[in-house]
Order: structure tokens, then sequence, then C-alpha cells
């Protein structure tokens, strides 16, 4: 029976970083996966729906050539089987090049699924075939299935998408995000459940590629856990754009036929209609991968679906971690990253600093783009601070203006008695690049002082971050 300081379940980004961070750290380990290298993401998320969204940005801008001064001969189409190839060999690039990491840095891969079988034990069994889509073939030089011994077992198991009963997805016609990420055709309708990051990012790459599309949220708010202010503006951006929101209202039930969908819907006063559409995309977030683990034989615990840690990635069964979408939110990839390289720190016993979790950035890569860090307006009067609030208009920016993107906003918030910044919000063109300045500015516990004191270069967008510091504190100059 081999024997590792650490096995790692799951080879997502989590999985992998922690495996490739632990054997920096001379720790003998391994990484079991049953699927693919890289994970959701990886494979079936961020990676290639960037790539898709990028198409979809082109084709944009081909449409606009005029806009700039410029003439396409030519109607402008696009080759719906082309568009998914390209978002594929993309991930799969990137797939072979995990591989390639774990393998130089002696990292062992096995392969199977996974079930902790007892203190520091470990058994992999043959993997399971898929539900939704093919497996990737397992890379080589992989160890077989079989018991392996280790002294430290972190769980990185990721997470899949929700399913709500009476909708459930069945590839055809009502779809998760990985049957919208490689259609065989292009449908000319759909209906979106849900407006979180998942949800809008098909919605903008659907429409903007012709679709007509509706976007069907049961709470109040687009894009619920941004600042409100920005999901307004980003919700006027879309509606312009063509796609249909309706927000306080639910999918009560979906009746198929043999090319297309009937959606029941319900507002919050009762009052119901019917969408038909040619699919439907159900985005209404995510549950842990804990099931058949062994998780609840060794009594870990466990709360809404997720694992409970303690901010270093340990549960309360000492042996046993929990890194990424598999121990809670935010369910994003850096997030799992980030976690992962604590995790194994802790491990090691190195000093380190539990997961802020107020410091994760999010980033949604609609058009336009959002991004988000720290408390929004409506959280930080709940926390009972006292205020100052900046904002600077993107079509008060040069280069803004220039590149043909002046809707927009940047967003800041500070406590007014200390001049922490405690939280950042954009809509706009390439927010999801700027919003890493905010990310460093707030874990250096920076105040507005320094940031004033900041020079930001010229013609740039981030210099519309320096007028947001500016206008909480009435010194704006370019409005």
């Amino acid at each position: 029976m081999s024997t590792y300081d650490i096995i790692v379940i799951g080879g997502g980004p989590g999985g992998y970083v922690a495996a490739i961070r632990a054997a920096q750290l001379g720790l003998k380990t391994a990484v079991v996966e049953r699927e693919h290298l890289g994970g959701i993401c990886l494979n079936w998320g961020c990676i290639p729906t960037k790539a898709l969204l990028r198409s979809a940005e082109i084709f944009h801008y081909a449409n606009h050539a005029k806009d700039y001064g410029l003439t396409l001969n030519g109607t402008m189409t696009f080759d719906p089987a082309a568009v998914v190839k390209r978002s594929r060999g993309v991930s799969g690039q990137l797939n072979n090049g995990v591989g390639f990491l774990l393998k130089k840095n002696k990292v062992d891969v096995i392969w199977g699924e996974a079930k902790i079988t007892g203190v520091g034990k470990v058994t992999v069994s043959a993997p399971a075939k898929p539900a939704v889509q093919p497996q990737t073939p397992p890379p080589k030089g992989i160890l077989p299935a079989g018991t392996y011994q280790a002294k430290n077992i972190i769980v990185a198991t990721g997470a899949r998408p929700r399913v709500l009963p009476g909708i459930e997805p069945d590839g055809k016609l009502i779809w998760t995000y990985f049957d919208a990420m490689v259609p065989a055709t292009f449908p000319k309708s759909l209906v979106v459940m849900g407006s979180g990051a998942i949800g809008i990012e098909f919605a903008s790459f659907y429409r903007t590629m012709g679709a007509e599309v509706t976007v069907v949220e049961v709470l109040p708010q687009l894009l619920p856990v941004e600042d409100a202010e920005i999901a307004a503006l980003a919700r006027k951006r879309f509606e312009k754009q063509g796609i249909k929101i309706l927000t306080s209202t639910k999918v009560t039930k979906v009746d198929k036929s043999a090319n297309g969908i009937t959606a029941t819907i319900e507002d919050d006063k009762g009052k119901t209609q019917t969408l038909v559409a040619e699919r439907l995309i159900s985005a209404v977030g995510v549950v842990g991968n804990i099931e058949n683990l062994g998780l609840e034989a060794l009594g870990v615990k466990i709360d809404r679906g997720t694992v409970v840690t303690d901010g270093y990635g340990r549960t309360n069964v000492p042996g046993i971690f929990a890194i990424g979408d598999v121990a809670g939110p935010p369910m994003l990839a850096h997030k799992a990253e980030h976690e992962g390289v604590i995790c194994v720190e802790t491990i090691k016993g190195l000093t380190t600093h539990a997961m802020d979790k107020a410091k994760i950035p999010g980033c949604t890569y609609c058009h336009p783009q959002i991004a988000s860090v720290g408390l929004t307006e409506a959280k930080a009067k709940e926390a009972g601070y006292t205020l100052k609030v900046g904002r600077f208009p993107f079509v008060g920016n040069g280069k803004a203006i220039a590149l043909g993107e002046p809707d927009g906003m940047v967003k800041t918030i500070f406590d007014a008695k200390t001049g922490k910044l405690l939280g950042a919000h954009m809509v706009g063109a390439e927010v999801t690049e700027l919003i890493q300045g905010y990310v460093v500015a707030m874990n250096l516990e920076t105040t507005e002082e320094e940031l004033m004191h900041t020079v930001f270069p010229h013609p740039t967008l981030s210099e519309m971050m320096h007028e947001s510091v500016l206008d909480a504190y009435g010194r704006v100059i370019h409005t």
C-alpha cells in the first residue's frame, strides 16, 4: 500500500494547486481525479466560457465596425461548430498543461473515484461514466485504482449544477452550463433561469450571437450578490441590448415539445404567464460534491450541502481537510486556489492567515463586465458603518470614450471614520482586469489617503478608480 503525506481528492483549481504547493514543500503528494484534470473551471466553466464570450465580443465589434470608422464587406456570420471547437481547444490545451505541471512537480495522479474508508485511508475505484459529458481519457503515467494511505487527506471535489425538482436538465431542451457550452446548433430563443454570474454570462453570449433571451430571477434584483446600483446600471445595458429581464419571478413548470419548451412563470404577486422558447438554461446555483466520499461515516461536519472548515481548510475530524467549492461559498476558482495554498501550508506547519472571504473579488464576464470586492453599500450600512461613497462614470474617462465604451461606472465605499476601503464595485469595459487594484489596496489596509496620493497612468481606464476615490471625499476632477 502506497503511503503519502497528502492525498488530494479532486484535480480542479483548488486540488491541483494544493498538490503542487505541497510538492514544493517536500511533501509526498498524490491527486485522485475521476474525470478531467483542471476540474469544472478549466474544462466546463471559467475558461471555455471566456473563450465563447471572446468570440461573441469579436462578433459584436465586427457588427459595429461603422462605429469605429471601418467598413466590412459582406454579411458578418458565424459558424457555431467552429466557435465551440475553439472553446474546447482552449480547454484541452490547459488540461494538458495541468497534467504537465503535476508531472513536473512529481505529484502522482491516481485515476478513479475516491472514498475515505478509514483514518488516513483512501480507496480508489474505477470511475463511473459521468451523467452529462463523456470523460476525458486519463493522462499517461497515472496510478491505478486501489487503496492508498495518507497522513492528511484534502477533499477538493468541487460542485455541480443545482437541479430544481420538475425542471431537471435533459441535455436537449433543458440545459445546464455543460450543455450550453457545446450546442449542436445555436437556439434562436432561450429562457435563462437564474441571474447570477453563470446565467448572465450565457444570456449575454447567446444574445450577442442573435438569440432572443429572457432572464428569469426569483429575487428582486438582477445579479443578486452585486451592489444594487451597479446591478441596476447593468440591467439597463442588458435591456438596451434586447435581453428581457423578469425579476421577482420564478419558473414553476416547464413543458417540453419536440423542439422547444414552454415555461410557466409566476411573479411575486401571483400573476402567471408562459414563455415559449427553443431552450431553457438552468443556472440556479451549484451544490457541493459531498456524496459517496465516506465523510458522513467519519463524522465530518456538513452544513447546507458543503463541508464546514475553519478558514485554514481543517474540518472537525483530524487529518481531513476541505477546500474550494465543496468547502462552501464563494464558489470561485481563485478562492479555491488560495484556500489550497493556505491548507497545505497549515499542514506543513508554516505561519498562515485564515481565508478572508471579504477580500475575494468576483467577476462576471458579460457585456458589460461586472467586478466587485468587499461590502456592497447596503451591506456596509447594515454593518453599522458611516460611509463615504464615491462614483465615477465611464463617460468622463478619455480612454473609455476612445474605446467606444462610454457606459459604465466605478464605485468605491469607505468608512467615513477611518478612511478604510470597505468595498469597490464596477460595471463597464475591462473592469474584471481593473478590480485587482482595489483588492491589493484592501489587503494592504490602504486608506483613501494612500489611494489619492497614488499616480495612475494616463490615458487608462484605471484613472476612473482614482477619480472614484476622489469623489468620495469631494475632490473629483473630471466630472
